[in-house]
């Protein structure tokens, strides 16, 4: 019952603060790339440059085959713009208590808006880059489909499971810095044991219940599956029912920890 209640305490605190949880989203967009000349189109440069890089060597060097029918470079992209998500907003979540520690050690300030501010600058980027995978399934002339649009359920559940893991590991970093290289390397680590540029297929049956344990598997596959093998989430129950345990558990103990330690963040700082 604690979980749940910090939970809630924070959740409610969020929605109350939504409007200035908004401008410190766009706020915080922007500043990520001031005095640079392109500014906030880095933002997309970047990740752009490195989708055109995977398409020039697996595509045009090294010739992949396609993967169920179906290009490889699209099988790819499925995978590849989910971890983007992941991986961007969990690396800013974790440090932002300790970048903003001016605005925690102001009483009035909710600090339970950080971790969310980097997930919200996050999520805009990954907007554009699923526009991007229409694009690209639009040039290889695959039509829009019904099964697309469960990509948004897709997305919110990579969000809870993303602010789950935030709120836990941005509170913890306050009171031990290594929290930041340990969330970095975990993340190189679940880069490579989660299915984004090879195929469950190809590992042996007895490690396959191991790696779905993987929650970023759901979501991968997720994508995949609202894309390329149009097939609903409820068709995968167990597996859903799995993925949801676990990011309920992870968001109730993230809110619980983050709560619990709230109140010495400022001594830490």
């Amino acid at each position: 019952m604690h979980y749940i209640r910090a939970f809630v305490s924070l959740l409610g605190d969020i929605l109350r603060n939504r409007a200035l949880l908004w401008q410190m989203t766009k706020r915080d967009f922007q500043q990520r790339y001031v005095g640079s000349y392109l500014g906030i189109l880095w933002a997309f440069i970047q990740p752009t440059v490195t989708v055109l890089v995977f398409w020039f060597v697996f595509q045009v060097g090294f010739k992949s085959q396609p993967v169920d029918n179906f290009p490889f470079i699209l099988w790819l992209v499925c995978g590849m713009v989910p971890w983007f998500f992941i991986s961007d907003s969990l690396q800013g979540a974790t440090t932002a208590i300790l970048e903003s520690s001016f605005l925690v050690k102001k009483v009035v300030f909710r600090v339970e808006l950080l971790p969310m501010v980097k997930l919200m600058s996050a999520i805009l980027v990954h907007g554009f880059f699923v526009l991007v995978i229409f694009l690209m399934f639009a040039v290889y002339g695959y039509s829009l489909s019904v099964y697309n649009f469960q990509i948004f359920y897709y997305g919110v559940a990579m969000f809870c499971l993303c602010l789950g893991i935030s709120w836990l590991t941005s509170a913890l970093t306050v009171f031990l810095r290594d929290v930041g290289q340990l969330v970095a390397m975990l993340l190189q680590l679940g880069f490579w044991c989660t299915p984004i540029f090879w195929s469950l297929k190809i590992i042996p049956p007895q490690f396959h219940t191991v790696l779905k344990l993987n929650p970023a598997y759901y979501i991968v596959e997720g994508y995949r599956q609202s894309f390329i093998y149009h097939e609903w989430f409820w068709q995968h129950i167990l597996l859903t029912g799995y993925f949801w345990l676990v990011t309920l558990a992870i968001l109730f103990i993230g809110a619980f920890v983050f709560k619990r330690m709230r109140p010495h963040f400022a001594d830490m700082l």
